[in-house]
């Protein structure tokens, strides 16, 4: 199984809009980071994605993207949905649906937002296309099939909201969670390769790890390799690098990571 990550950073992107920073006007590209999106694959050609930002377009086409089985929505933040219309080319190119896979909390905020999508009532005009994307339940700890693997959802608190990460194999995803509560902590043991939020060093944050909560959890669950994620502005590539401790590791756009498959 490869890990790729898509895109690393949250909210606001990096660099910044207006923003002259270190970071932002940084050179190493790993400092440039879009909003948050990741690809699993296998050598059999199976495929999940994992949300659609806005920059998703052009995190496929760098990557070389060509085909998709599913996709995974986490929530409905729109640092993490607002790209779905690159969705189309997918169910236009195969002429079947994309199955998209998330809660049913998740699901209604998608019908609502993009009623265009979702309504068979609207149909688009001659001569153009929409995305057809067929929705799938996800409920926390209820095992489901993408792409012919094992997928387990898992509930992570994101104020507001309730954010779905999961486990595949030996891979736990977590994004966008302040904490991890016991039955996900539980569904967690074991995992090999660990992926964690973490915005920056200090001032902690009501609705995201910062990176001394994202370690403290990394430490708890002892995976082989933890990779932070959705990181902020405040942080550079060669700082993370420096600092962090043995086995974890700051992500960037574009990174892959392989991870064996369970038999």
């Amino acid at each position: 199984m490869k890990l790729t990550f898509l895109g690393t950073g949250t909210s606001f992107g990096i660099p910044v809009v207006g923003c002259g920073c270190e970071v932002c006007s940084s050179n190493d590209p790993r400092d440039r980071r879009g909003r948050h999106a990741a690809l699993l694959s296998w050598g059999d050609g199976g495929s999940v994605l994992v949300d659609t930002p806005p920059e998703l377009r052009l995190q496929l086409l760098r990557e070389g993207v060509d085909a998709i089985d599913a996709v995974w929505f986490t929530h409905v933040h729109a640092d993490h949905l607002h790209g779905i219309d690159d969705l189309r080319i997918f169910s236009l190119r195969s002429r079947r649906s994309v199955p998209g896979f998330a809660s049913m909390e998740t699901q209604a905020v998608l019908t609502r937002r993009f009623d265009y999508i979702f309504d068979p009532s609207v149909r688009p005009d001659a001569g153009s296309s929409k995305p057809q994307i067929a929705l799938h339940p996800l409920e926390p700890g209820q095992p489901v099939k993408l792409a012919g693997r094992e997928f387990v959802p898992l509930e992570l608190p994101h104020g507001s909201v309730t954010v779905l990460g999961f486990r595949v194999g030996g891979l736990g995803y977590v994004t966008d969670a302040k904490q991890l509560p016991p039955k996900t902590l539980t569904a967690l043991e074991g995992v090999e390769v660990l992926v964690l939020n973490a915005l920056w060093w200090g001032n902690p944050h009501p609705t995201h790890f910062n990176v001394e909560e994202a370690l403290e959890t990394a430490e708890r669950l002892g995976a082989q390799k933890t990779f932070l994620t959705h990181l902020t502005h405040r942080v550079s590539h060669r700082e993370m690098a420096e600092r962090l401790p043995d086995r974890v590791f700051a992500a960037y756009d574009g990174l892959t990571v392989e991870i064996a498959e369970r038999g």
